[in-house]
């Protein structure tokens, strides 16, 4: 699965990685949580990139309560054709999560849950295959635009720690994924692993268990913390 994620990149190279403007209140995060709002980027009528913040954990337009969301901050690759929730979004509702590195946890010899964090090894940004959804409250009107990342099986290289990871589009895919005229079995072909020897893992600080805290510290393993004098 993926439940956190950072992208720390600032809003002009980012705006400049993805080809388009970005949400004035955009800021980069260390430590993204599920039902914070993040960057997702859609493909307009015109063929113009929309990059907005929609809320992370998707919201079907059917939805009686929107707290649904909290469990589907993932869709997985293998079944999202045949979920409800999913299948009717892959035809013109495919978006690109911008991102640089994910979480996830594996227990160390303490049987504590350490904190791992992946990123390319260029340490770039790069875009998660997202869905998103429209949904409508019916008393009040009001609009809720939602998104859910993908998930496929785990590479070589973060099966040690995890079983799932989410789906990287390679840069040539991200435009393909956003094309509502590609076919969504064709869509559904570019969900796989990113290669595990383009990516790095390093141990991060387990501050990021805790949602509330998104600085730089998360970034630094416990053992290199510097204590606080005084």
């Amino acid at each position: 699965m993926c439940g956190r994620f950072t992208s720390t990149a600032e809003a002009a190279a980012l705006a400049e990685r993805f080809a388009t403007r970005l949400p004035e209140d955009y800021r980069v995060r260390f430590n993204v949580a599920p039902a914070q709002r993040v960057v997702a980027i859609r493909l307009e009528e015109d063929g113009e990139r929309l990059a907005e913040l929609l809320r992370w954990g998707l919201v079907p337009h059917w939805a009686k309560d929107p707290n649904v969301g909290y469990k589907m901050i993932n869709a997985r690759a293998e079944t999202v054709r045949e979920k409800p929730a999913y299948r009717s979004l892959l035809k013109a509702h495919r978006c690109l999560i911008p991102a640089d590195g994910f979480y996830e946890w594996r227990t160390g010899p303490d049987g504590k849950k350490q904190p791992v964090r992946f990123t390319l090894a260029d340490d770039e940004p790069f875009a998660f295959a997202g869905l998103w959804a429209r949904w409508v409250q019916k008393e009040t009107g009001e609009v809720l635009d939602s998104c859910t990342i993908v998930t496929t099986t785990a590479n070589d290289l973060v099966a040690p720690v995890h079983d799932r990871m989410p789906v990287i589009l390679p840069r040539g895919a991200e435009a393909p994924w956003l094309d509502p005229a590609l076919d969504p079995v064709e869509a559904v072909s570019l969900l796989v692993p990113y290669p595990a020897d383009a990516m790095l893992a390093r141990p991060a600080s387990t501050l990021v268990n805790s949602a509330s805290n998104d600085d730089p510290a998360v970034l630094v393993p416990d053992d290199e913390q510097i204590p606080l004098l005084g």
